[in-house]
Protein backbone atom coordinates (compact mmCIF):
# COMPACT_ATOMS: atom_id res chain seq x y z
CA UNK A 1 0.00 0.00 0.00
CA UNK A 2 0.97 3.51 -0.32
CA UNK A 3 1.83 4.83 3.09
CA UNK A 4 -1.47 7.27 3.02
CA UNK A 5 -3.97 4.02 2.30
CA UNK A 6 -2.19 2.08 4.89
CA UNK A 7 -3.30 4.47 7.41
CA UNK A 8 -6.21 3.00 9.59
CA UNK A 9 -9.59 5.45 9.07
CA UNK A 10 -8.58 6.60 12.61
CA UNK A 11 -5.27 7.61 11.53
CA UNK A 12 -6.36 9.23 8.56
CA UNK A 13 -8.87 11.28 10.25
CA UNK A 14 -6.08 12.18 12.88
CA UNK A 15 -3.75 13.63 10.19
CA UNK A 16 -6.39 15.81 8.88
CA UNK A 17 -7.14 17.36 12.04
CA UNK A 18 -3.15 17.90 12.17
CA UNK A 19 -3.32 19.11 8.79
CA UNK A 20 -0.23 16.73 7.87
CA UNK A 21 -2.50 15.18 5.11
CA UNK A 22 -5.05 16.77 3.14
CA UNK A 23 -8.64 15.08 2.44
CA UNK A 24 -7.97 15.74 -1.51
CA UNK A 25 -4.70 13.29 -0.78
CA UNK A 26 -6.04 10.78 0.45
CA UNK A 27 -9.16 10.89 -2.00
CA UNK A 28 -6.67 10.51 -4.86
CA UNK A 29 -4.21 8.38 -3.14
CA UNK A 30 -7.00 6.02 -2.74
CA UNK A 31 -8.57 6.48 -6.58
CA UNK A 32 -5.52 5.49 -7.90
CA UNK A 33 -5.12 2.55 -6.09
CA UNK A 34 -8.47 1.43 -6.74
CA UNK A 35 -7.86 2.50 -10.60
CA UNK A 36 -4.26 0.27 -9.98
CA UNK A 37 -6.12 -2.96 -8.15
CA UNK A 38 -9.82 -3.12 -9.02
CA UNK A 39 -9.57 -4.42 -12.60
CA UNK A 40 -8.18 -7.45 -10.59
CA UNK A 41 -9.77 -7.39 -7.71
CA UNK A 42 -13.53 -6.47 -9.29
CA UNK A 43 -14.38 -4.74 -5.71
CA UNK A 44 -16.24 -1.33 -6.54
CA UNK A 45 -18.92 -1.70 -9.07
CA UNK A 46 -19.70 1.80 -8.99
CA UNK A 47 -17.08 4.74 -8.59
CA UNK A 48 -18.25 8.53 -8.30
CA UNK A 49 -14.59 9.97 -8.70
CA UNK A 50 -15.83 13.17 -9.56
CA UNK A 51 -18.18 13.65 -6.68
CA UNK A 52 -15.51 12.28 -3.87
CA UNK A 53 -13.23 14.71 -5.16
CA UNK A 54 -15.42 17.86 -5.13
CA UNK A 55 -16.25 16.69 -1.07
CA UNK A 56 -12.68 16.35 -0.52
CA UNK A 57 -11.85 20.32 -1.77
CA UNK A 58 -14.76 20.96 0.36
CA UNK A 59 -13.41 19.39 3.68
CA UNK A 60 -10.09 21.04 2.75
CA UNK A 61 -11.55 24.43 3.19
CA UNK A 62 -13.55 23.55 6.22
CA UNK A 63 -9.85 22.35 7.49
CA UNK A 64 -8.53 25.44 6.51
CA UNK A 65 -10.92 28.03 7.70
CA UNK A 66 -10.84 25.65 11.37
CA UNK A 67 -14.24 24.80 11.45
CA UNK A 68 -15.33 22.03 13.46
CA UNK A 69 -14.60 19.01 12.12
CA UNK A 70 -16.95 15.64 12.35
CA UNK A 71 -14.97 12.17 13.89
CA UNK A 72 -14.29 10.97 9.98
CA UNK A 73 -13.44 14.59 7.68
CA UNK A 74 -11.79 13.82 4.97
CA UNK A 75 -12.25 9.63 5.71
CA UNK A 76 -12.55 8.16 2.10
CA UNK A 77 -14.88 5.10 2.45
CA UNK A 78 -17.13 2.58 0.67
CA UNK A 79 -20.70 1.45 0.64
CA UNK A 80 -22.11 -2.20 -0.09
CA UNK A 81 -24.26 -1.93 -3.74
CA UNK A 82 -27.31 -3.53 -1.06
CA UNK A 83 -27.50 -0.24 0.84
CA UNK A 84 -28.71 3.54 -1.00
CA UNK A 85 -26.40 5.94 -1.93
CA UNK A 86 -27.66 8.89 -3.89
CA UNK A 87 -26.57 8.22 -7.71
CA UNK A 88 -24.46 5.30 -6.93
CA UNK A 89 -25.40 1.33 -8.42
CA UNK A 90 -27.89 0.06 -5.71
CA UNK A 91 -28.49 -3.33 -7.20
CA UNK A 92 -27.58 -5.98 -5.12
CA UNK A 93 -26.24 -7.89 -7.79
CA UNK A 94 -29.49 -8.66 -9.92
CA UNK A 95 -30.04 -8.29 -13.17
CA UNK A 96 -33.73 -7.98 -12.12
CA UNK A 97 -32.61 -4.61 -11.11
CA UNK A 98 -30.08 -3.48 -13.30
CA UNK A 99 -29.09 0.51 -13.66
CA UNK A 100 -30.97 1.04 -10.10
CA UNK A 101 -29.31 3.93 -8.74
CA UNK A 102 -29.61 5.63 -5.48
CA UNK A 103 -32.66 8.02 -5.04
CA UNK A 104 -31.15 9.46 -1.88
CA UNK A 105 -29.01 8.51 0.84
CA UNK A 106 -29.93 5.75 3.25
CA UNK A 107 -30.08 7.57 7.35
CA UNK A 108 -26.58 5.64 8.27
CA UNK A 109 -24.90 6.90 4.93
CA UNK A 110 -25.84 10.30 5.94
CA UNK A 111 -24.84 9.97 9.45
CA UNK A 112 -21.01 8.75 7.54
CA UNK A 113 -21.07 12.26 5.45
CA UNK A 114 -22.22 14.53 8.43
CA UNK A 115 -19.44 13.12 10.02
CA UNK A 116 -17.09 13.71 7.30
CA UNK A 117 -16.51 10.84 5.57
CA UNK A 118 -16.21 10.99 1.86
CA UNK A 119 -18.11 8.29 0.06
CA UNK A 120 -15.51 6.58 -3.04
CA UNK A 121 -17.97 3.90 -4.53
CA UNK A 122 -19.95 1.10 -3.59
CA UNK A 123 -19.12 -2.50 -3.78
CA UNK A 124 -20.13 -5.98 -5.29
CA UNK A 125 -22.46 -8.38 -3.86
CA UNK A 126 -24.00 -11.91 -4.81
CA UNK A 127 -27.16 -11.83 -6.26
CA UNK A 128 -30.17 -10.16 -3.49
CA UNK A 129 -27.17 -11.09 -1.01
CA UNK A 130 -28.06 -14.87 -0.77
CA UNK A 131 -23.98 -16.14 -0.89
CA UNK A 132 -20.92 -16.02 1.12
CA UNK A 133 -18.96 -15.47 -1.92
CA UNK A 134 -19.53 -12.62 -4.12
CA UNK A 135 -20.23 -13.27 -8.20
CA UNK A 136 -23.42 -12.02 -10.18
CA UNK A 137 -24.00 -11.31 -13.83
CA UNK A 138 -23.74 -8.25 -13.87
CA UNK A 139 -20.70 -7.19 -12.47
CA UNK A 140 -19.03 -10.49 -11.89
CA UNK A 141 -17.01 -12.53 -9.21
CA UNK A 142 -14.97 -10.33 -6.56
CA UNK A 143 -11.22 -11.97 -5.88
CA UNK A 144 -9.08 -12.20 -2.80
CA UNK A 145 -6.54 -9.78 -2.46
CA UNK A 146 -5.09 -12.47 -0.74
CA UNK A 147 -5.30 -15.11 -3.16
CA UNK A 148 -6.97 -14.18 -6.37
CA UNK A 149 -8.23 -18.09 -6.81
CA UNK A 150 -10.57 -17.63 -3.69
CA UNK A 151 -13.08 -15.69 -2.51
CA UNK A 152 -13.02 -12.84 -0.22
CA UNK A 153 -16.79 -14.06 1.50
CA UNK A 154 -19.95 -12.62 1.02
CA UNK A 155 -22.20 -11.53 0.79
CA UNK A 156 -20.21 -8.15 1.79
CA UNK A 157 -17.22 -9.61 -0.12
CA UNK A 158 -16.83 -6.55 -2.32
CA UNK A 159 -16.57 -4.25 0.93
CA UNK A 160 -14.18 -6.65 2.47
CA UNK A 161 -11.86 -7.07 -0.57
CA UNK A 162 -11.88 -3.07 -0.99
CA UNK A 163 -10.73 -2.67 2.64
CA UNK A 164 -8.06 -5.49 2.91
CA UNK A 165 -6.70 -4.29 -0.31
CA UNK A 166 -6.47 -0.62 0.94
CA UNK A 167 -8.28 0.72 -1.59
CA UNK A 168 -10.83 1.83 1.13
CA UNK A 169 -10.04 2.95 4.43
CA UNK A 170 -13.20 0.90 5.68
CA UNK A 171 -17.20 0.74 4.77
CA UNK A 172 -20.65 -0.94 5.55
CA UNK A 173 -21.49 -3.93 4.91
CA UNK A 174 -24.80 -6.04 5.88
CA UNK A 175 -25.30 -9.27 8.07
CA UNK A 176 -28.24 -11.51 7.64
CA UNK A 177 -26.26 -14.98 8.34
CA UNK A 178 -22.53 -13.95 8.61
CA UNK A 179 -21.87 -11.58 5.39
CA UNK A 180 -20.23 -9.25 7.47
CA UNK A 181 -18.22 -11.42 9.76
CA UNK A 182 -17.51 -14.09 7.06
CA UNK A 183 -15.89 -11.91 4.86
CA UNK A 184 -14.12 -10.15 7.53
CA UNK A 185 -13.02 -13.50 8.61
CA UNK A 186 -11.93 -14.73 5.05
CA UNK A 187 -9.99 -11.05 4.51
CA UNK A 188 -8.08 -10.47 7.34
CA UNK A 189 -9.81 -7.38 8.38
CA UNK A 190 -12.44 -6.75 11.28
CA UNK A 191 -16.17 -6.13 11.18
CA UNK A 192 -19.36 -5.81 13.43
CA UNK A 193 -22.46 -7.20 13.11
CA UNK A 194 -24.78 -5.39 15.77
CA UNK A 195 -27.57 -6.18 17.50
CA UNK A 196 -30.93 -5.39 15.10
CA UNK A 197 -31.76 -2.01 15.66
CA UNK A 198 -28.76 -0.10 16.85
CA UNK A 199 -27.80 1.18 13.29
CA UNK A 200 -30.36 1.92 11.03
CA UNK A 201 -30.95 -0.75 8.30
CA UNK A 202 -33.59 1.71 6.41
CA UNK A 203 -32.60 1.91 2.64
CA UNK A 204 -31.38 -1.39 2.47
CA UNK A 205 -32.19 -3.38 -0.19
CA UNK A 206 -33.53 -6.38 0.18
CA UNK A 207 -35.35 -4.40 2.71
CA UNK A 208 -35.82 -6.22 6.66
CA UNK A 209 -39.26 -7.50 7.53
CA UNK A 210 -40.73 -9.90 9.04
CA UNK A 211 -38.82 -12.54 10.07
CA UNK A 212 -35.75 -10.62 8.84
CA UNK A 213 -36.15 -7.81 11.17
CA UNK A 214 -34.31 -9.55 14.01
CA UNK A 215 -31.55 -11.35 11.47
CA UNK A 216 -30.27 -8.34 9.39
CA UNK A 217 -28.54 -5.89 10.03
CA UNK A 218 -26.68 -3.29 8.52
CA UNK A 219 -22.47 -2.33 10.18
CA UNK A 220 -19.38 -1.45 10.27
CA UNK A 221 -15.89 -3.20 8.39
CA UNK A 222 -12.78 -1.69 8.74
CA UNK A 223 -8.61 -2.85 9.25
CA UNK A 224 -8.91 -2.41 13.13
CA UNK A 225 -10.88 -2.91 15.76
CA UNK A 226 -10.56 1.00 16.73
CA UNK A 227 -12.05 2.06 13.09
CA UNK A 228 -15.21 0.13 13.97
CA UNK A 229 -15.87 1.47 16.93
CA UNK A 230 -15.55 5.06 15.07
CA UNK A 231 -17.52 3.95 12.61
CA UNK A 232 -20.32 2.67 15.13
CA UNK A 233 -20.23 6.25 16.90
CA UNK A 234 -21.23 7.63 13.68
CA UNK A 235 -23.77 5.57 12.72
CA UNK A 236 -25.70 3.77 16.32
CA UNK A 237 -28.61 6.07 16.99
CA UNK A 238 -32.56 5.52 16.98
CA UNK A 239 -34.18 6.40 13.11
CA UNK A 240 -37.98 6.03 13.36
CA UNK A 241 -37.46 4.30 9.83
CA UNK A 242 -36.06 1.33 11.07
CA UNK A 243 -39.27 -0.31 12.43
CA UNK A 244 -36.51 -2.18 15.04
CA UNK A 245 -34.93 0.76 16.35
CA UNK A 246 -34.44 1.58 20.14
CA UNK A 247 -32.98 4.38 21.60
CA UNK A 248 -30.12 3.10 23.01
CA UNK A 249 -27.39 5.39 23.88
CA UNK A 250 -23.62 5.15 23.35
CA UNK A 251 -21.89 3.78 26.31
CA UNK A 252 -18.26 3.68 26.32
CA UNK A 253 -16.83 0.44 28.11
CA UNK A 254 -13.42 0.92 29.67
CA UNK A 255 -10.77 -1.54 29.98
CA UNK A 256 -10.99 -1.79 33.50
CA UNK A 257 -15.16 -2.12 32.71
CA UNK A 258 -13.89 -4.84 30.01
CA UNK A 259 -11.94 -6.96 32.43
CA UNK A 260 -15.19 -7.43 34.60
CA UNK A 261 -16.36 -9.52 32.02
CA UNK A 262 -16.55 -13.34 32.32
CA UNK A 263 -15.42 -14.91 28.95
CA UNK A 264 -16.65 -18.20 27.66
CA UNK A 265 -14.65 -19.78 24.80
CA UNK A 266 -15.15 -22.96 22.81
CA UNK A 267 -13.53 -24.09 19.67
CA UNK A 268 -16.26 -25.56 18.28
CA UNK A 269 -19.90 -26.40 18.46
CA UNK A 270 -19.20 -30.60 18.34
CA UNK A 271 -21.01 -31.05 15.33
CA UNK A 272 -19.69 -29.17 12.65
CA UNK A 273 -15.44 -29.78 12.78
CA UNK A 274 -13.19 -26.46 11.93
CA UNK A 275 -9.53 -26.25 11.45
CA UNK A 276 -6.73 -27.20 13.26
CA UNK A 277 -5.72 -23.44 12.26
CA UNK A 278 -8.96 -22.06 13.41
CA UNK A 279 -9.02 -24.09 17.03
CA UNK A 280 -5.48 -22.65 17.27
CA UNK A 281 -6.68 -19.07 16.44
CA UNK A 282 -9.57 -19.07 18.92
CA UNK A 283 -7.32 -20.53 21.61
CA UNK A 284 -4.47 -17.97 20.89
CA UNK A 285 -7.64 -15.11 21.38
CA UNK A 286 -8.28 -16.67 24.80
CA UNK A 287 -4.72 -16.95 25.85
CA UNK A 288 -4.13 -12.91 25.12
CA UNK A 289 -6.94 -12.44 26.86
CA UNK A 290 -5.94 -14.12 30.21
CA UNK A 291 -2.60 -12.60 29.74
CA UNK A 292 -4.60 -9.30 30.33
CA UNK A 293 -6.15 -10.35 33.10
CA UNK A 294 -9.60 -11.42 31.97
CA UNK A 295 -11.32 -14.20 33.40
CA UNK A 296 -11.43 -16.94 30.55
CA UNK A 297 -13.34 -20.30 31.28
CA UNK A 298 -13.93 -22.82 28.44
CA UNK A 299 -17.51 -22.79 28.06
CA UNK A 300 -20.21 -23.62 25.21
CA UNK A 301 -23.99 -22.64 25.38
CA UNK A 302 -26.32 -25.35 24.57
CA UNK A 303 -29.18 -24.63 22.38
CA UNK A 304 -26.89 -23.53 19.55
CA UNK A 305 -28.01 -26.47 17.39
CA UNK A 306 -31.30 -25.33 17.99
CA UNK A 307 -30.64 -21.83 16.84
CA UNK A 308 -28.57 -23.38 13.77
CA UNK A 309 -32.01 -24.95 12.32
CA UNK A 310 -34.35 -22.44 13.27
CA UNK A 311 -32.19 -19.67 11.26
CA UNK A 312 -32.39 -21.95 8.39
CA UNK A 313 -36.24 -21.47 8.94
CA UNK A 314 -36.19 -18.17 8.64
CA UNK A 315 -33.53 -17.44 6.39
CA UNK A 316 -33.23 -20.05 4.08
CA UNK A 317 -37.00 -21.19 4.04
CA UNK A 318 -38.73 -18.01 4.81
CA UNK A 319 -36.36 -16.10 2.92
CA UNK A 320 -36.67 -18.18 -0.28
CA UNK A 321 -40.83 -17.18 0.22
CA UNK A 322 -40.20 -13.73 0.47
CA UNK A 323 -38.10 -13.44 -2.87
CA UNK A 324 -40.16 -16.07 -4.61
CA UNK A 325 -42.44 -13.46 -5.93
CA UNK A 326 -39.77 -11.14 -7.57
CA UNK A 327 -37.52 -14.16 -8.99
CA UNK A 328 -40.58 -16.08 -10.62
CA UNK A 329 -40.40 -15.82 -14.57
CA UNK A 330 -37.41 -14.56 -14.43
CA UNK A 331 -35.21 -18.42 -13.97
CA UNK A 332 -33.27 -17.67 -16.89
CA UNK A 333 -31.67 -14.39 -15.56
CA UNK A 334 -30.72 -15.67 -12.27
CA UNK A 335 -26.97 -16.21 -11.65
CA UNK A 336 -26.02 -19.74 -10.13
CA UNK A 337 -25.20 -18.45 -6.75
CA UNK A 338 -28.50 -17.64 -6.83
CA UNK A 339 -30.21 -20.93 -8.56
CA UNK A 340 -27.88 -22.90 -5.97
CA UNK A 341 -29.71 -21.29 -3.28
CA UNK A 342 -33.20 -21.57 -4.21
CA UNK A 343 -32.67 -25.56 -5.03
CA UNK A 344 -31.63 -25.89 -1.29
CA UNK A 345 -34.41 -23.78 -0.41
CA UNK A 346 -37.15 -26.05 -2.41
CA UNK A 347 -35.37 -29.35 -0.77
CA UNK A 348 -38.08 -28.48 2.15
CA UNK A 349 -41.64 -27.15 1.79
CA UNK A 350 -43.00 -23.57 2.08
CA UNK A 351 -43.95 -22.77 6.16
CA UNK A 352 -47.32 -22.84 6.93
CA UNK A 353 -48.80 -19.91 9.35
CA UNK A 354 -48.53 -22.93 11.92
CA UNK A 355 -45.00 -23.76 10.89
CA UNK A 356 -43.89 -20.23 10.44
CA UNK A 357 -45.57 -19.32 14.16
CA UNK A 358 -44.50 -22.01 16.00
CA UNK A 359 -40.61 -21.15 14.50
CA UNK A 360 -40.87 -17.74 16.15
CA UNK A 361 -42.07 -19.13 19.46
CA UNK A 362 -39.13 -21.58 19.53
CA UNK A 363 -36.62 -19.00 18.52
CA UNK A 364 -37.68 -16.41 21.38
CA UNK A 365 -37.35 -19.46 23.80
CA UNK A 366 -33.89 -20.53 22.29
CA UNK A 367 -32.68 -17.13 22.74
CA UNK A 368 -33.78 -16.97 26.40
CA UNK A 369 -32.74 -19.96 27.34
CA UNK A 370 -29.10 -18.99 25.89
CA UNK A 371 -29.35 -15.13 27.23
CA UNK A 372 -29.86 -17.06 30.51
CA UNK A 373 -26.47 -19.07 30.24
CA UNK A 374 -24.60 -15.92 29.03
CA UNK A 375 -25.04 -14.08 32.66
CA UNK A 376 -22.22 -15.99 33.30
CA UNK A 377 -21.03 -15.38 30.84
CA UNK A 378 -21.71 -11.83 28.62
CA UNK A 379 -18.93 -12.50 26.32
CA UNK A 380 -18.55 -15.42 24.21
CA UNK A 381 -15.39 -16.27 21.74
CA UNK A 382 -15.34 -18.83 19.29
CA UNK A 383 -14.92 -19.24 15.42
CA UNK A 384 -16.30 -17.35 12.47
CA UNK A 385 -16.49 -19.99 10.21
CA UNK A 386 -14.86 -23.32 9.95
CA UNK A 387 -12.85 -22.71 7.03
CA UNK A 388 -10.33 -20.18 6.30
CA UNK A 389 -11.18 -18.19 2.83
CA UNK A 390 -11.95 -21.10 -0.30
CA UNK A 391 -11.26 -20.93 -3.98
CA UNK A 392 -14.50 -19.81 -6.19
CA UNK A 393 -17.10 -22.43 -5.84
CA UNK A 394 -15.74 -24.72 -3.97
CA UNK A 395 -19.14 -26.46 -1.59
CA UNK A 396 -17.44 -28.84 0.70
CA UNK A 397 -13.52 -29.69 2.46
CA UNK A 398 -12.03 -32.21 4.40
CA UNK A 399 -11.50 -31.20 8.00
CA UNK A 400 -9.92 -34.18 10.65
CA UNK A 401 -11.29 -36.59 8.52
CA UNK A 402 -14.91 -34.84 8.09
CA UNK A 403 -16.24 -33.50 5.36
CA UNK A 404 -17.53 -29.99 6.17
CA UNK A 405 -20.31 -28.31 4.09
CA UNK A 406 -20.79 -25.15 2.64
CA UNK A 407 -24.08 -24.34 4.88
CA UNK A 408 -22.75 -26.05 7.89
CA UNK A 409 -19.28 -24.14 7.83
CA UNK A 410 -21.16 -21.28 7.83
CA UNK A 411 -23.19 -21.91 10.93
CA UNK A 412 -20.58 -20.05 13.28
CA UNK A 413 -21.94 -17.05 12.76
CA UNK A 414 -25.47 -17.31 11.42
CA UNK A 415 -26.59 -18.43 15.30
CA UNK A 416 -25.99 -15.00 16.27
CA UNK A 417 -28.05 -13.87 13.86
CA UNK A 418 -31.07 -15.58 15.06
CA UNK A 419 -30.59 -14.77 18.25
CA UNK A 420 -30.03 -11.00 17.31
CA UNK A 421 -26.56 -10.86 19.25
CA UNK A 422 -24.06 -8.34 18.40
CA UNK A 423 -20.28 -10.28 17.46
CA UNK A 424 -17.34 -9.06 15.82
CA UNK A 425 -14.94 -10.61 13.88
CA UNK A 426 -10.85 -10.00 14.51
CA UNK A 427 -8.04 -11.36 12.71
CA UNK A 428 -6.01 -13.58 14.75
CA UNK A 429 -4.54 -16.74 13.07
CA UNK A 430 -2.72 -18.28 9.44
CA UNK A 431 -3.92 -21.24 7.47
CA UNK A 432 -1.04 -23.46 6.31
CA UNK A 433 -1.52 -21.46 2.54
CA UNK A 434 -0.85 -17.66 4.69
CA UNK A 435 -4.84 -17.09 4.42
CA UNK A 436 -6.05 -15.39 7.55
CA UNK A 437 -8.35 -16.58 10.64
CA UNK A 438 -10.31 -14.45 12.57
CA UNK A 439 -12.04 -14.94 16.03
CA UNK A 440 -15.53 -14.32 16.89
CA UNK A 441 -16.25 -12.35 19.76
CA UNK A 442 -19.86 -12.05 20.79
CA UNK A 443 -21.92 -9.97 23.52
CA UNK A 444 -25.66 -9.78 24.19
CA UNK A 445 -28.16 -7.65 22.81
CA UNK A 446 -27.17 -4.30 22.49
CA UNK A 447 -24.33 -4.39 24.07
CA UNK A 448 -22.10 -3.73 20.94
CA UNK A 449 -19.47 -1.77 23.50
CA UNK A 450 -18.35 -4.87 25.19
CA UNK A 451 -18.04 -6.60 22.25
CA UNK A 452 -15.43 -3.96 20.83
CA UNK A 453 -13.94 -3.79 24.05
CA UNK A 454 -13.10 -7.07 24.10
CA UNK A 455 -12.04 -7.24 20.49
CA UNK A 456 -9.52 -4.39 21.20
CA UNK A 457 -8.08 -6.74 23.87
CA UNK A 458 -7.67 -9.31 21.42
CA UNK A 459 -6.20 -7.37 18.75
CA UNK A 460 -3.37 -6.31 20.76
CA UNK A 461 -1.77 -9.07 20.12
CA UNK A 462 -2.86 -9.73 16.43
CA UNK A 463 -4.80 -7.69 14.25
CA UNK A 464 -4.63 -6.90 10.45
CA UNK A 465 -1.77 -7.74 8.63
CA UNK A 466 -1.67 -6.52 4.77
CA UNK A 467 -2.12 -9.43 1.91
CA UNK A 468 1.04 -9.49 0.08
CA UNK A 469 -0.69 -9.02 -3.31
CA UNK A 470 2.16 -10.67 -5.37
CA UNK A 471 -0.80 -10.17 -7.93
CA UNK A 472 -0.05 -6.47 -7.98
CA UNK A 473 3.56 -6.25 -8.59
Amino acid sequence: MSELTRLSATGMAEQVRRKKVSPVELVEAHLARIERLNPKLNAFISLDSERALKAARAAETQVARGAELGPLHGVPISIKSSLEVAGLSYEAGTKLRAGCKGAADAPLVQRLKAAGAIVLGTTNTPEVLMAWETDNLLYGRTNSPWDLARTPGGSSGGEAAAIASGCSAAGIGSDGGGSIRVPAHFSGICGLKPTPGRISIAGHFPPSGGPFTRLGVVGPMARTVADLQLMFQATAGPDPADIASAPVPLRPVSDSEARKLRIGYFEDDGRTPVTPETRAAVQAAAATLRDQAFEVVPFRPEGLEKARRLWWRFFGVAGGMLLGPMLAGHEAELSPLLTEFRGWVAAEPPLTDGQLLAAWLESDQVRAEILSQMEQFPILLCPVCAVPAFRHREREWPVNGSTVRYLDAMSYSAWFNLLGFPGASVPVGRSPEGLPIGVQVVGRAWEEESVLAVAAAVEREFGFKEPAMEWAR
